[in-house]
């Protein structure tokens, strides 16, 4: 056996080989040994290692001692370690360092192994994760090799000989696991890893080798993505990997811990179960849970009858205090019954150089057959050893008691199965229970104390846990293995009274365990009733604190690249992102994506990460995935870059399209990119920069972040898993409906859930609607109350219901409720029963045996949809019938706009010609009329189904004369903003100019932050687009000195319709002497009063125009829908069918005439269809548009699949005008 020995001291190293064949080195020797070599200096770290020849070659070494005969110094160096490739961890070669002197003689007085520690925390451990490829013959039967290099130093050749895990190492496919110790190699920059090319199959494709050095809190990893092989690639074996930055992970460095564990000198004390143990700190800091043997035949080693066995690990750092630990097996092997005696505990002193030992005793069973039949025991210390070297070298021990320990609780468990049709199960049941001075760890709840047959319907189970104090206990965790036939199981509540302190925790459950049923989970997390503390259910939340703080998804502090500009970071707002992943070969990777988004002078937000949901491995080819992220606010945005972390051939990417919204500006970016990102493709970048010059811009709906909190009523089975779904309107529109997600635990009894929403820019909010679809395992739901907060301007609505959504539960059996807002303690909508009388034509066949339904829109919003089934007469909407109707307790709609009816073409004779409708608002005793004397018919005039009726109500202003304006000015805030001179100001309106308004200073306007009032009239100038606003002196004389009004901003009402028109202005305008001399400002923000809206509600027919694209499979056979919104609101879902026609066929235009009342000016379309027909997938070019009243045409762009198994699996798109 060959011994290589290398001593290396601060400034250099040397190497010896020593023949040690002429030797025999066996048990007990103590061999000695001359070795010259150059002045060293003191000495540093020893590498021993062996060449593993001959058959008896493992070789556990004590330690090794040197004596520099020049001063006469001996060095210490314990190991008490094995090299040997089947013992500890494998390795054949070993770092050491010296100890002090007194150390080795206090070990040699107790005769045990305990310099392990001090050897473990002067030195790093790492793990090597070695992935090899998933090629056909990617896997290697060759010896491997590897070496760290560090900037310090390297570690060596390391023989990857011993795996944790696989017996057969480096298959295809395979993820190896390996142990290193090294001492002082500081950062890792390079490991070279290679092979010999012996065995049968030498040739090897590396996929990565990954390195966690836990003592540094470091994950690396070193990407490859090639072979090592000389018949493959460049015939190299051996090949140096660099850590990628991007795939770099941080962490809390772990420390540390030497653990004795004493198993008793009893008749069947030892144990072949796996052994595993937890620690914990104070205020239930923990450790995670840490199996101590590594592999089976440490488990048959370990754990005897009498023995004293010592593992060195190293775990999270819990502080200076151990309060408990909790120790256990997993009751598994021939003999898994175990008596433990005790365990002890020592860690390094923080401060000068020393150890602490903690002692746990237990004393008692670890079996199912023996004692209470508990395999988890939760022990809590009972003395401490401290050894502390002196300065005179001597080590002093000093022993104390430990002082008021945790004590241990009794804790009585009841658990409670559902009363309904199999609710029961015969699964295994798990629990955690969580207290602010720790947890449990999971408990199996075995034995029934009351059933024999546990966890049946209806029935209640108790258990008996012991633990160490928990203190206020706050939440559970409570799952099952799916094991048996009947595993499903209906909880419905668990207790824990606590016997010690006498309290009592109540946790309602009523929820599905259940791969089947629900969301189909079988693990889930209950908190106390009454727990007011975080949650985290919502992600959004979570990733804005995260922006705030500037991590990653891995709590990883981001680094600020030193281009940035340093500025004090704006508000956390929402970015959404849409990648479109190219179609070509190869064009698809699982690479972690990231994106900049970069403002003016180079501010920029973090990286943000874009990960992809459960389930999705890669961005797959043709796929389209959204994303959404919080950053900062960078203003305009400037640039995007966009990139990903993988740096091997096989992380290549073909990016097809970026989309980057930012709903709160009310913006949105398309880049076309058809770049690939990738190593060995185009010009290798793995990262671009886009300019927005570049890009597409689109102008969406104008976002506002709102907080919304949801309470569910605390009444029996209150929770839900149906879909609940939202509409929020406001005095300057309505939202869509949103889904509010169920997210795993939100809407369960008693609970109060916050999340974030994106709802329109339409404040202040007047009424929400609520309603559910009832689907899923549980679809009643008790809706208490919603909170909502605007978290911009902090704003709060509340709506208040206290009742059920459900059609089996509750007095109303109702799926859907209006709500009305109310602040400070004011409702913003009173409520009204609204009479409505429909009144059919007198012509032939005019009657209709479909069923009606009716949408009233006002002021406040709309009714929602109303079914007209209940009339004053038995047979309805006859010819020439009058037919009433009456809705109480609506919420008023204040004055009407418009009508909507339809209906849904069923029964033997569905056409319809009405004459009229009717509204009475009783509360405000006013009836509103909507003419129509239009059919409703397929098969009549244009075939349309739905009429929206304008109100006739509404006086009609004339516009043709001179109006009234009121100009309202703000003067800033500041020294020196204000004047005493006057102001002028020309409108420009998109039909006319206005003349030259003088704003005399009268009683002493234009102070500094006053705003003031000018009424004038002119002529109609229609949209006010911009004004012109100049600073003239009073007597008209020339201007002697730099005189400012410093402007903040101008409102400009039109008095006889409403509109609002803000100019932001923050300007400084000189004063002069004639009206020469002004600055313009351009309208940001326009308010449309509802008088003005209504007085354009006329019919108009819109020519719509639907070009489906020209490539493979664009066609659809599904039925196509299209709703239009507008300033003046929406159409409502149209069909777009002709008769004797195959539409949407590919490359086809096809063109369809639709009736409606005039929307204004056209903001998005929304495009569907219904997914019917074998052939339903749909690749829409884009949407033309035309008013045929005033021949203007919006083109709405899409070139996207509509289709459920291509791109997103969406079958609609909402699509913005392109000008």
């Amino acid at each position: 056996m060959l011994t290589t020995l290398s001593r290396i001291d601060e400034f250099s190293h040397v190497s010896v080989r020593i023949m040690t064949q002429q030797f025999l080195i066996s048990r007990f020797d103590e061999d000695v040994f001359t070795v010259a070599a150059v002045e060293l200096g003191p000495l540093k770290k020893l590498r021993i290692r062996h060449d593993n020849t001959n058959s008896n070659s493992a070789w556990y070494l004590d330690r090794v001692e040197i004596v520099d005969t020049k001063d006469d110094t001996t060095y210490y160096f314990p190991c008490k370690r094995w090299l040997a490739v089947d013992e500890d961890d494998g390795q054949i070669a070993r770092e050491l360092v010296p100890v002090d002197e007194a150390f080795m003689t206090n070990d040699e007085e107790e005769g045990s192994a305990t310099l392990g520690l001090e050897q473990k925390s002067m030195s790093t451990t790492y793990t090597l994760k070695v992935k090899t490829g998933d090629k056909e013959y990617a896997g290697t039967d060759a010896n491997v090799f590897a070496i760290l290099f560090g900037e310090n130093d390297d570690t060596g050749i390391i023989n990857l000989k011993a795996c944790k895990n696989y017996k057969n190492k480096f298959e295809q496919g395979m993820i190896n696991e390996f142990i290193v110790e090294a001492v002082d190699l500081g950062d890792l920059e390079k490991l070279r890893i290679g092979h010999d090319s012996s065995g049968g199959s030498s040739g090897w494709f590396l996929d990565w080798v990954e390195v966690d050095a836990s003592s540094q809190g470091q994950r690396l990893r070193f990407p490859c993505g090639r072979w090592l092989d000389k018949a493959e690639d460049d015939g190299v074996t051996v090949r140096d990997l660099y850590p990628a930055e991007l795939q770099t992970e941080f962490y809390m460095p772990f420390v540390p811990y030497e653990i004795k564990v004493y198993t008793s000198d009893l008749f069947g004390a030892g144990t072949d179960a796996d052994v595993f143990i937890a620690l914990y700190g104070r205020k239930g800091v923990c450790t995670q849970q840490k199996y101590l043997c590594v592999n089976e035949r440490e488990r048959r080693l370990y754990f005897e009858r009498g023995a004293e066995d010592m593992f060195i690990v190293e775990l999270e750092d819990i502080g200076d205090v151990l309060e408990k630990i909790r120790i256990g097996h997993d009751n598994k092997g021939m003999n898994p019954g175990w008596h433990l005696d005790r365990v002890e505990i020592r860690r390094q002193l923080r401060k000068g150089k020393g150890s602490e030992t903690t002692i746990f005793p237990c004393e008692c069973w670890l079996a199912r057959s023996e004692d209470d039949g508990e395999t988890v025991r939760e022990l809590v210390p009972s003395d401490i050893i401290t050894k502390k070297l002196l300065r005179d070298g001597k080590l002093k021990v000093t022993e104390t008691e430990v002082e008021d320990p945790l004590e241990t609780h009794t804790y009585k468990v009841s658990v409670r199965t559902g009363d309904m049709y199999g609710a029961g199960t015969d699964a295994n049941v798990f629990l955690t229970i969580c207290g602010d001075l720790g947890d449990t760890g999971e408990r199996k709840l075995a034995r029934s104390e009351t059933n024999k047959n546990k966890f049946e319907r209806g029935m209640v189970d108790k258990f008996t846990i012991q633990a160490v104090d928990l203190g206020q206990v706050y939440k559970i965790r409570i799952r099952h293995d799916n094991t048996n036939i009947a595993a499903d199981w209906y909880l419905d509540q668990v207790e824990v009274l606590d016997e010690d302190s006498e309290e009592v925790y109540m946790f309602l459950c009523e929820r599905w365990l259940s791969t089947k049923k629900e969301d189909k989970r079988i693990e889930r997390t209950f908190f106390v009733k009454g727990y007011e503390g975080e949650r985290n259910t919502d992600p959004n939340s979570k990733k804005m604190a995260q922006a705030k703080l500037g991590l990653d998804r891995n709590a990883n502090k981001k680094k600020k690249k030193k281009k940035a500009a340093v500025v004090e970071e704006g508000p956390i707002i929402p970015y959404h992102f849409t990648l479109s992943t190219g179609v070509e070969r190869d064009s698809a990777t699982t690479a972690r994506v990231y994106i900049i988004i970069i403002g003016p002078n180079d501010v920029e937000t973090d990286r943000l990460w874009l990960d992809l949901p459960p389930g999705k491995q890669s961005f797959a080819a043709g796929t389209m995935e959204h994303f959404v992220s919080y950053g900062t606010d960078v203003g305009e945005i400037k640039r995007v870059e966009l990139g990903h972390n993988g740096v091997t051939p096989e992380s290549c990417w073909l990016v097809d399209e970026l989309a980057v919204a930012v709903p709160t500006k009310g913006i949105k970016y398309i880049f076309p990119c058809k770049c690939w990102l990738a190593k060995d493709r185009g010009d290798g970048l793995t990262a671009r920069l886009f300019n927005v010059l570049d890009s597409n811009t689109i102008n969406i709906i104008r976002k506002v972040v709102y907080s919304a909190t949801v309470v569910t009523g605390d009444t029996q089975y209150a929770g839900t898993d149906t879909n609940i779904y939202m509409m929020v309107y406001g005095v300057n529109g309505t939202t869509e409906e949103m889904l509010l997600p169920k997210n795993e635990d939100r809407f369960e009894r008693g609970q109060e859930d916050t999340f974030t929403l994106e709802i329109d820019d339409i404040a202040p909010l007047k009424k929400i609607r609520i309603w559910i679809d009832g689907t899923g395992s549980r679809p009643d739901w008790f809706l208490d109350r919603i909170l909502m907060r605007n978290l911009t301007t902090d704003e709060e609505y509340l709506f208040t219901y206290e009742d059920w959504l459900s059609k089996t539960r509750g007095p109303k059996r109702v799926k859907v409720c209006e709500l009305a807002a109310v602040v400070d303690d004011e409702e913003m909508v009173e409520k009204t029963s609204y009479t409505i009388t429909v009144q059919t034509s007198d012509i032939s066949n005019a009657g209709t045996d479909a069923n009606v339904f009716l949408m009233v829109f006002g002021e406040f919003g709309d009714t929602g949809t109303l079914p007209l089934k209940e009339s004053s007469n038995r047979n309805k909407f006859e010819r020439k019938m009058k037919d009433v109707f009456r809705f109480p307790d609506l919420l008023s709609l204040g004055e009407l706009s418009k009508v909507r009816v339809w209906h849904d073409n069923k029964g033997p004779a569905p056409g319809w010609h009405l004459e009229y409708i009717d509204v009475k608002d009783e509360t405000m005793d006013e009836v509103f009329r909507f003419p129509c004397d239009r059919w409703l018919a397929k098969n009549e005039a244009d075939g349309q189904i739905m009429r929206e009726l304008a109100c006739a109500n509404n006086d009609s202003v004339d516009l043709s004369d001179k109006t009234k304006y009121e100009i309202a000015t703000t003067t800033a805030n500041t020294d020196d903003a204000s004047t005493t001179e006057n102001v002028w100001i020309v409108l420009e309106g998109r039909k006319a100019r206005s003349k030259e308004f003088v704003l005399e200073n009268k009683k002493k306007k234009f102070l500094c932050g006053a705003t003031d009032r000018f009424e004038f009239s002119s002529k109609h100038v229609g949209e006010i687009a911009g004004i012109c606003v100049g600073h003239i002196s009073k007597d008209g004389k020339k201007v002697k000195n730099e005189t400012y009004w410093h402007v903040m901003e101008v409102v400009v009402t039109e008095m006889e319709l409403g509109n609002k028109f803000f100019f932001h202005c923050d300007a400084q305008i000189p004063l002069a002497a004639k009206k020469d001399q002004f600055l313009t400002f351009e309208c940001f923000k326009s308010v449309e009063s509802f008088a003005s809206k209504v007085r354009n509600l006329v019919p108009v027919k819109y020519e719509i125009i639907v070009i489906t694209g020209d490539v493979s499979g664009a066609g659809t056979d599904a039925n196509v829908f299209i709703t239009l919104y507008g300033v003046n609101g929406d159409s409502g879902k149209r069909q777009l069918r002709q008769k004797f026609r195959n539409l949407f066929e590919r490359g086809r235009t096809d063109r369809f005439l639709v009736e409606m009342l005039d929307l204004g000016e056209l903001l998005r379309v929304k495009v569907e269809h219904d997914g019917t027909s074998s052939s339903c997938g749909w690749f829409l070019e884009c949407v033309e548009i035309t008013n045929t009243a005033n021949s203007v045409t919006t083109i709405f762009p899409c070139g996207k699949w509509l289709d459920a198994y291509k791109a997103d699996r969406q079958t609609h798109r909402v699509l913005y005008p392109r000008y």
